[in-house]
């Protein structure tokens, strides 16, 4: 796949409208520390999503410190306009959420990050029950720390991604749960050969990342929704999702037919 075209080494982009008179800057979110497949796609949804909707716009990517809620707190200010985030009932609370499925549901199919040495815990499972009984790692503020921990697993909460993709390779950490349209690409930039995915075995649960909209921009989320929801009708959403995705989703390591889908609850979506 080619790299993100609109990404740059400037920190802008410009999504452009034949018809449009003003331009629009939208300051959105950069990783200072990483920078994932997903961010490009999530980058040029939004770019693509604007120009269905004829809003003329220069987005200007700030960078920022991964802490997720810090985040989502900034778009009560003027330093960010946009984010995208898991849903969580506080996060629809401090900005306005598109409720848009930016990863077709995908984002809550979770495979089970290990230690190559750990494997063999994992032989046998089939029930969430007896996963309880193995140590989890998640965001102390991730939608997705609550969710494991309601349906009885055992979870470590930290603050530091690195940390969390440490301690798993240490094997000081039994599982550490990743996106289906994120491991993979994770674990080509950590170079770690201590990480792996457990085969024929992942947990999912019902939950959306969304576009969340400063309240004081309803217009942007306005225009966002309604870009998003020409590219679903003309098929151009599900496109680009899969010309980002598809390779990561197929190179998962579940055999048909074998595979067990520990399914949780979701009290909070």
């Amino acid at each position: 796949m080619l790299p993100f075209k609109y990404l740059v080494s400037v920190v802008s982009l410009f999504v452009c409208s034949a018809i449009a008179s003003e331009v629009n800057i939208i300051n959105v979110p950069q990783d200072q520390h990483s920078h994932f497949t997903r961010d490009d796609y999530l980058n040029e949804l939004l770019s693509k999503a604007l120009i269905r909707a004829d809003y003329s716009a220069e987005i200007n990517l700030v960078p920022v410190h991964p802490h997720q809620q810090r985040n989502l707190m900034a778009l009560d200010g003027n330093a960010l306009d946009l984010y995208w985030s898991m849903s969580s009932p506080e996060r629809e609370s401090l900005a306005i959420a598109i409720k848009i499925p930016l990863f077709k549901g995908y984002i809550g199919k979770r495979a089970l990050l290990t230690n190559t040495k750990n494997v063999d815990k994992f032989k046998g499972i089939t029930s969430v029950e007896q996963l309880s009984m193995l140590i989890a790692v998640q965001g102390h503020d991730w939608p997705d720390m609550r969710i494991l921990v309601n349906n009885g697993l055992s979870v470590r909460p930290l603050s530091n991604l690195n940390s969390m993709f440490a301690l798993t390779s240490q094997g000081r950490i039994d599982y550490f749960p990743r996106s289906f349209i994120e491991v993979n690409s994770e674990l080509m930039d950590l170079k770690d050969k201590n990480l792996v995915i457990v085969p024929d075995l992942y947990i999912s649960y019902p939950t959306g990342l969304y576009y969340f909209v400063s309240k004081n921009k309803p217009e942007l989320a306005q225009a966002i929704e309604k870009g998003l929801k020409i590219m679903q009708k003309n098929g151009e959403f599900d496109a680009l999702f899969y010309e980002y995705f598809a390779t990561e989703l197929n190179s998962l390591p579940y055999t048909k037919g074998k595979t067990i889908e520990l399914k949780l609850d979701n009290p909070y979506f």
